[in-house]
């Protein structure tokens, strides 16, 4: 089977998460697939910045090594394995590795695009719940996948520890 590598940020601010309505009929955060030439990193700030406008920053999900040389990237909070039947760039099935980061706005400026695509600041309450996110052509409401909500979860709780780790520190957020 084919398959593409593809990056997905989580990007989250006071308790909340960003989702939009995409154009296969479910709510998803920002992301895409790696490019030629393209490191993860790269390719997660360039989709969510293409995709919600926002720039951001990448919420450590696990320590770094001790050594200096090789640098290292960031890693995934999270390597998923996404079955797709086709998408904008192959129409038949494969599947997605996708590498799914954590992420915050580097300012306070949290506007989202509006628009067809439906972005949502979603409460971490919200998801918790499970309720379900009315889509922008006015449908009916649906259910966040499991998979999105657990994820925007913990992405939330990463950024709430950063967001402390940063005024412990004495470091501006």
């Amino acid at each position: 089977m084919e398959r593409h590598f593809t990056v997905t940020g989580f990007v989250s601010t006071d308790g909340r998460t960003a989702l939009h309505w995409h154009r296969f009929g479910m709510w998803l955060p920002p992301g895409g697939h790696i490019e030629a030439n393209e490191d993860p990193i790269e390719a997660v700030l360039r989709e969510v910045h293409e995709e919600s406008a926002l720039d951001v920053e990448i919420l450590p999900t696990a320590p770094a090594f001790a050594y200096r040389t090789p640098p290292q990237l960031p890693a995934p909070a999270v390597i998923g394995v996404y079955d797709i039947e086709r998408d904008g760039s192959y129409a038949g099935p494969h599947q997605h590795i996708d590498l799914v980061y954590f992420t915050r706005p580097r300012t306070s400026n949290t506007v989202l695009p509006a628009g067809a695509e439906g972005w949502l600041w979603v409460a971490e309450a919200d998801l918790r719940e499970g309720v379900p996110l009315t889509p922008p052509d006015g449908g009916d409401p649906v259910r966040v996948a499991d998979d999105v909500r657990e994820l925007g979860i913990a992405a939330i709780a990463a950024e709430r520890a950063a967001a402390v780790d940063s005024l412990d520190s004495g470091r501006p957020r």
